[in-house]
């Protein structure tokens, strides 16, 4: 009788541990999705890496050359040299204005 219960015992300790192990705090379960919320992180870190990188360069070309000044003041403001010529074209069919 008292082998049973020991045997009884140890089965729900061994139960217990495997629960621990497989499902409670810190288990294998909770590890993998851990891991899994790592790789999504560094994946994103990787592509915000990226980004950063290439906003850089683009901030070391302002600071270092006048053509990249030029070039952003031209696309985004539409600004031109003095001794060049502005031709603005219309649309005949639709009376849009477009740039060349």
């Amino acid at each position: 009788m008292n082998r049973r219960v020991a045997v009884v015992i140890l089965g729900f300790m061994l139960a217990g541990l495997q629960y621990r192990f497989w499902i409670g705090d810190g288990g294998v379960y909770e590890t993998g999705k851990q891991r899994m919320a790592v790789a999504a992180r560094e994946a994103d870190n990787a592509k915000l890496q990226l980004r950063n990188a290439a906003l850089q360069a683009e901030v070391e070309d302002l600071r270092n050359g006048g053509a990249a000044i030029e070039t952003h003041a031209r696309k985004s403001l539409g600004m031109v040299k003095r001794e060049e010529t502005f031709f603005l074209v219309v649309n005949a069919t639709d009376g849009s204005v477009g740039r060349p």
